[in-house]
């Protein structure tokens, strides 16, 4: 019999819908239940392409014993962390603090007023390395809880306390300047791996935000060695086995520091700021393969992740069913030297492994090789391999499929966008820019609704329940702002400000900074509130991007001065941990530019509007159309008249504007083209 988590549009939450366990959805009822039970509550958090998650819900939550004492002694509550950030957040803070370390599946006793009192991650059925199994920790959770009341009420108060008394330091007054700029690049530079690219050890995660910091900085002052550390690093990623070599697009990081073996789910996040990066390393560079892993990264979105209703799904798993039927990660993706041959034959076999770096031995799991370019094969026949690529993908095609999760984000939509309208734009693919525009669309056709105010997901065109948190308005702002700039659309523009104005109401707080929920939003244990990029650009950077963009676009104070403040953390975070504020500092990097503004009098999609898209600029705006309705789309192009009846583009910043320009080589010099 299926739980109350039938009723949801979660992927996720739709998993444990049919386990034994009674689940609840996070909701009032869920604790008021607690309460009247006089029971604790077992949250459970989790995520859909959650390797760990899977394996705990097999052992323990499809377990009929388990589920039987579970149901008795506790109010068990599922949740998906995509789907509520926030309480993922408040949450994980505290496991963190109490245990060092966090991730997922996360499991918290609360008390029935939603206080945690005892933490951990996975939980195995049986004792093992040292850790209790999940029934015996299940048994004396209900014993303290019956026991010795008064100290979990103790424990509870105190941690809420701890929680709710942590304020974030950001920055105090004033930009990051040249000088934290260049300590964050320095920063960088001891922490860069001179051989293999990236930044640190094993585990490796692409780094795609602190990459875009890098060539922005290039842009802006020539430092020839953070180009060098950008190109290298998105060289040696597009070479590993954390790039697929055959469908394009990466998995969600290195288990290794060499970029060998992936964790293999695709997240729609990492791909989309990674073609994103891509795209604008080949603008810097006009390297081939930057241009290649760029195209085949968005045609990945798009093959692999768009939805029926236009929008991109969040991730594809790691795991999949192999040839014996065995739910394993990576099954989809790895080859072995046997396998080569039943689909190349003998010759094409041995080509294949040399140049995908297949071995007897295997670099992943059973002798199973994850496919690469270890790059010592000499000279190669580009048509051979093309051949091969093209029938190891048809072979591949027909083993079992990578779970997809199809809940629709709004946040990494927004980043989709961006990125999808930029390449479309830069490699003259028409049809990126229209899925770029199709996505956005129904973020505002159901993300937005009838409401007004940004939902933080849907599924099969319904919108979800969960109210869109600060990183989805900055990021499909971002989007939008991105969308327009490539389609001369000023509603796009619109759009944003009407989401940027919602930011500046409601998660504006004293002195500059943000927080992640919205001030009339559920009240947690603790108002979230983290200035840090991890995966994808906090909601604080993504906003403060965003807020900065559209002052440059509308000339708007209040949008000015609100990146400014929120840019204060990042001159406090940036020198001390570069790589977990990348994004922060590539806001810093279009700051200390200007932005520039960039208004072309002439055809979307002409010479000089394509210039100024190309231009390397750091956070350069662009706004471009003809005729007497272009100022109303763009306050850019008002009094913005074409000069000898020539397409005409104006450059300005800081409140200084250049000569006009017909030429667009002129133009490409003043952007840094």
């Amino acid at each position: 019999m299926a739980n109350r988590l039938a009723q949801t549009t979660s992927p996720y939450l739709l998993q444990h819908a049919d386990n034994p366990v009674d689940w609840w959805p996070w909701s009032p009822e869920a604790f008021e239940e607690a309460r009247k039970r006089d029971v604790p509550v077992l949250l459970s958090v989790g995520y859909a392409s959650c390797h760990w998650c899977h394996v705990m819900a097999h052992e323990s939550f499809e377990d009929d014993d388990t589920a039987a004492y579970l149901n008795a002694h506790f109010v068990p509550v599922k949740v998906d962390r995509e789907e509520r950030p926030d309480v993922d957040a408040v949450y994980m803070e505290a496991v963190q603090a109490a245990t060092g370390h966090g991730g997922w599946p996360m499991t918290v006793f609360l008390t029935p007023d939603a206080e945690p009192f005892y933490f951990g991650t996975y939980f195995p059925p049986e004792p093992r390395h040292g850790s209790p199994s999940f029934q015996q920790v299940l048994e004396g959770v209900a014993t303290a809880w019956t026991d010795r009341r008064e100290e979990v009420a103790e424990v509870a108060g105190r941690i809420a306390a701890d929680l709710a008394g942590r304020s974030l330091v950001h920055g105090g007054d004033g930009v990051p300047g040249e000088s934290e700029v260049a300590q964050a690049l320095l920063g960088l530079t001891r922490e860069y791996d001179e051989q293999h690219g990236g930044f640190g050890g094993a585990p490796k995660f692409p780094p795609a935000m602190a990459v875009e910091f890098l060539l922005r900085h290039y842009a802006r002052t020539g430092a020839e060695g953070a180009l060098q550390m950008a190109a290298d690093t998105c060289a040696a990623m597009a070479r590993g086995g954390i790039y697929d070599q055959l469908g394009g697009g990466f998995a969600r990081y290195s288990v290794d520091r060499e970029w060998i073996v992936p964790h293999f789910e695709k997240m729609l996040y990492d791909n989309a700021l990674l073609c994103r990066v891509y795209a604008h390393l080949w603008r810097a560079t006009g390297s081939d393969e930057a241009r290649r892993i760029a195209l085949e990264t968005a045609d990945f979105m798009v093959r692999e992740l768009r939805t029926a209703e236009g929008g991109f799904a969040s991730a594809l798993d790691a795991d999949s069913e192999d040839a014996e039927g065995r739910h394993v990660e990576g099954a989809y993706y790895v080859w072995t030297p046997e396998q080569l041959r039943e689909v190349l034959g003998e010759d094409d076999a041995a080509f294949a492994a040399a140049y995908f770096g297949v071995t007897e031995e295997g670099t992943f799991e059973e002798g199973a090789s994850v496919l690469r370019l270890p790059g010592d094969t000499g000279p190669v026949d580009a048509a051979r391999v093309a051949g091969v690529r093209a029938r190891l993908l048809a072979a591949r095609d027909e083993r079992p499929h990578p779970g997809r999760d199809d809940k629709v984000v709004a946040a990494w939509n927004g980043l989709a966008i961006a990125a999808l309208a930029e390449t479309g734009a830069y490699f003259d693919r028409p049809d990126l820019v229209e899925r770029a525009t199709e996505a956005a669309d129904l973020l505002v056709r159901v993300h937005l609704g009838e409401v007004a105010r940004l939902t933080r997901t849907s599924k099969d065109g319904r919108a979800g329940d969960n109210a869109g948190v600060l990183e989805d308005y900055g990021d499909v702002a971002e989007g939008f702002l991105a969308l327009a700039a490539v389609t001369g659309e000023g509603a796009w523009l619109e759009f944003a400000g009407f989401l940027l104005d919602i930011v500046l109401e409601q998660f504006t707080g004293e002195g500059g900074q943000l927080y992640d929920t919205a001030h009339d939003a559920e009240q947690l244990i603790r108002r979230p509130q983290d200035p840090t990029d991890s995966a994808t650009p906090s909601g604080w950077t993504a906003a403060a991007g965003a807020l900065l963009s559209y002052a440059a676009y509308t000339g708007s104070e209040a949008h000015r001065t609100a990146a400014e403040g929120a840019l204060g953390v990042v001159k406090a975070l940036g020198p001390r941990v570069p790589r977990f504020v990348g994004w922060g500092l590539a806001v810093a990097e279009a700051l200390l530019d200007g932005p520039r503004e960039v208004a072309v009098a002439g055809p979307v999609g002409g010479e000089l509007h394509r210039t100024a898209l190309l231009g390397r600029a750091p956070g350069a705006v662009v706004a471009a159309g003809e005729g007497p309705g272009a100022g109303a789309e763009f306050p850019l192009l008002v009094d913005r008249p074409l000069v000898g009846g020539e397409p005409t583009a104006y450059v300005c910043r800081h409140f200084v504007c250049d000569a006009p320009t017909t030429d667009a080589g002129e133009l490409a010099g003043k952007l840094g083209g």
